[in-house]
């Protein structure tokens, strides 16, 4: 399916939006996510913001200054001297003397901060001079400052408390982040691989005449696994990971204005540059990269699928060994494409590790040399470290996001293309079959070739019209014109006077019966498989319908040891020729049709076989419209009309007896060759 680059392009972008609006049914769900996204960003910054308050407490700035330290042996002298002080009165006079709280910058802003935050919020303390008064749950005080000039451990433990309550919010909200949206990116594959299934069975037979299955099989379980894994894993990381990475930048700059030190955004603004662009230009290569291996791993399924498909003839002719041969080498270009992918996927994140590393020792050389202080630097440089493993998510989630964009393009390119047959607005329900089928100069091309060519006859109400003919004439496209299986790209099909196309399609297929050449049955017992299509069907119904086909001996005779719930195998595999069909006439028999299409529906029969199905057949056929596609013409003799085709077109027409008295036609010669008569 080709497409300019402009439109490509268009495309791709659609893409994005289109699986964005598989997730808006379950907008509840995502919302939590992202609030608790949101959640995990702000307490990111909490505990960002309170690293630099751990640290200052235990590295306070203060300090005795040497310049003035015999100043202070003076008074700290005059005091021990003064003989109207207690002991614990000069204790804290040489402490506030030693260690005044004015003095000490982080300190002090510890205590202004405490005591806003009691104002602000109502708090339970409040703060006097460098003595700090709870309120709450009993009432007692501290002093702000220790006899070490350290601040006072339950100031501490404040800090610790709160940045474990912040950092346990964060994991919480992270779990809870994850949760929702994976779930979210799990049902909205879910309902892809729902939708896709929906779209590829109601696509016309004319479809699958045109395509690989296994490229369908392939593009409906990889391509969307490939989705799966990508938008599961990548939601959570994209709600929460640019969030966090948000919470470190808003927690740099802070630092920088409260430190006035701006270095570590001179070289952010470097080195985010550097890493966005090599995640943009290798995003873009893994992408391509990717939809050429789900292409080559389509290969490998068709491959797969043709050959299991066909094991009874490579058994036959012995070519295990090229079959092999031919597999291997497919599966090999799968691999390279997959390799070419893993390399550059895997470039990632060691180019991202070399310039994170680089910006950080970069920052540590020049911290070191302006002697900034490791409160400083731990302000700066923490949330910088911090963002690290966001940023790193996200180069996975675009690796994710570009892999399953790939298998999305593919995907939608799948579910765009349109092949239903059309049933219109207005349409008309077939309720019963009441009079006859009619064929009007009917035509049908295939690929611009013609297979019928204006054929025209009818089938009156209770008849039998059959059709013979060479290989290719046309006999299976009129039975499929019939069933509206397909449309007739001139003429008419007409069902008691109305066309065909103007029916409902459910109603149209309620009213008519096929049974096929090939016996198609489904991995099911054999009970189930003659309730095909009759979920309401009792037992007794499914044995009175293999009975008509005389299939219950064959059933319930010990062949098959669990009887009508013997598993019949992969279509059908552990039956005979003859055993499917008459599961297959049977459960034409039980959904009771009133018009009933044969396709050499007794060509896989033996001639015992054939004997008994034939007469059950005639019984069944006593009410009911017949079309039939026979080889062998015994199965016909009895038809009301015999319709010889010829190159897609009718050629002779009659009973058995007028068509046998033409020595020289078509159907004597054929009906003479066949049972080897003398004319």
């Amino acid at each position: 399916m080709g497409r300019t680059s402009g439109n490509e392009k268009e495309f791709k972008a659609q893409s994005y939006f289109r699986l964005l609006s598989y997730a808006r049914p379950y907008w509840f769900r995502l919302s939590v996510g992202i609030f608790a996204g949101i959640l995990v960003g702000g307490s990111l910054l909490v505990s960002l913001l309170m690293i630099p308050r751990l640290i200052g407490a235990v590295e306070p700035e203060s300090g005795v200054n040497a310049t003035v330290f015999e100043t202070e042996a003076q008074n700290v002298v005059k005091i021990l001297e003064q003989p109207n002080l207690t002991t614990e009165e000069r204790k804290k006079a040489v402490q506030e003397l030693l260690h005044p709280v004015d003095s000490d910058p982080q300190l002090t802003k510890i205590l202004n901060e405490a005591r806003q935050a009691a104002k602000t919020y109502g708090l339970p303390f409040a703060v006097e001079g460098r003595q700090i008064i709870v309120y709450w749950p009993h009432k007692f005080q501290f002093e702000a400052v220790g006899e070490n000039g350290r601040i006072a451990w339950q100031i501490f433990a404040v800090y610790v408390l709160v940045f474990v309550l912040a950092w346990t919010v964060k994991n919480l909200a992270t779990f809870i982040s994850h949760y929702y949206t994976r779930w979210v990116g799990a049902k909205v594959v879910s309902d892809l691989r729902d939708k896709v299934f929906d779209k590829l069975v109601n696509q016309s037979l004319q479809y699958y005449g045109k395509i690989d299955i296994g490229h369908l099989i392939s593009r409906s379980t990889n391509d969307t696994s490939a989705i799966e894994k990508a938008v599961s894993n990548s939601v959570a990381d994209l709600t929460s990971a640019p969030l966090q990475i948000l919470a470190c930048i808003i927690a740099i700059f802070i630092a920088c204005r409260e430190y006035d030190s701006y270095s570590l955004v001179v070289i952010l603004l470097i080195g985010v540059p550097v890493i966005v662009l090599p995640i943009n230009f290798l995003g873009r290569r893994i992408r391509k990269v990717y939809k050429k291996s789900f292409a080559r791993i389509a290969e490998v399924f068709s491959r797969m699928h043709e050959v299991f498909t066909g094991i009874r003839v490579i058994k036959a002719y012995h070519t295990e060994d090229y079959e092999c041969e031919r597999f291997n080498k497919e599966n090999h270009r799968y691999f390279v494409q997959v390799v070419k992918a893993l390399r550059l996927q895997l470039l990632l994140s060691p180019a991202m590790e070399v310039v994170a590393m680089i910006a950080s020792l970069a920052f540590f050389v020049y911290s070191y040399s302006k002697g900034v202080s490791l409160t400083e630097i731990a302000a700066l440089l923490a949330p910088a470290l911090m963002a690290y493993k966001p940023i790193k998510d996200m180069s996975k989630v675009v690796t994710s996001i570009q892999r399953s964009m790939a298998a999305a393009d593919r995907y939608f390119e799948l579910i765009d293309t349109y092949s239903a047959l059309p049933e219109k607005p207005d349409a008309v329900k077939l309720d019963s079959f009441k009079a006859k089928i009619e064929l009007v100069n009917a035509e049908f091309c295939y690929e611009q070739r013609k297979i019928i060519d204006g054929v025209s006859f009818e089938i009156p109400k209770g008849s039998m019209v059959a059709v013979v003919g060479e290989t290719g004439s046309g006999k299976t496209t009129i039975a499929n014109l019939i069933a509206r299986f397909y449309d007739v790209t001139d003429g008419a099909v007409k069902i008691d006077g109305i066309d065909v196309r103007d029916y409902q399609i459910a109603s149209l297929r309620k009213v008519i019966g096929v049974v096929n050449q090939d016996a198609i049955l489904f991995n099911d017992t054999i009970a189930n498989n003659i309730a095909y299509g009759c979920p309401d069907a009792t037992r007794e119904e499914i044995i009175e319908a293999a009975k008509l086909a005389n299939a219950h001996n064959f059933i319930v005779d010990g062949r098959h040891a669990e009887g009508y719930d013997t598993e019949v195998g992969d279509k059908g595999f552990r039956l005979s020729g003859g055993e499917k069909q008459r599961v297959a006439i049977a459960r034409a028999i039980l959904r009771n049709p009133p018009i009933l299409i044969l396709d050499e529906a007794t060509s896989a029969l033996d001639t015992v076989t054939e004997k008994l199905v034939q007469e059950a057949l005639t019984r069944v056929m006593a009410h009911r419209t017949v079309f039939a596609i026979a080889h062998r013409l015994s199965t016909i003799r009895n038809a009301n009309q015999i319709i010889v085709l010829k190159d897609g077109k009718i050629a002779e027409s009659g009973t058995h007896d007028e068509l046998m008295a033409k020595k020289s036609g078509i159907y004597c010669k054929l009906y003479n060759t066949q049972f080897q008569l003398d004319e």
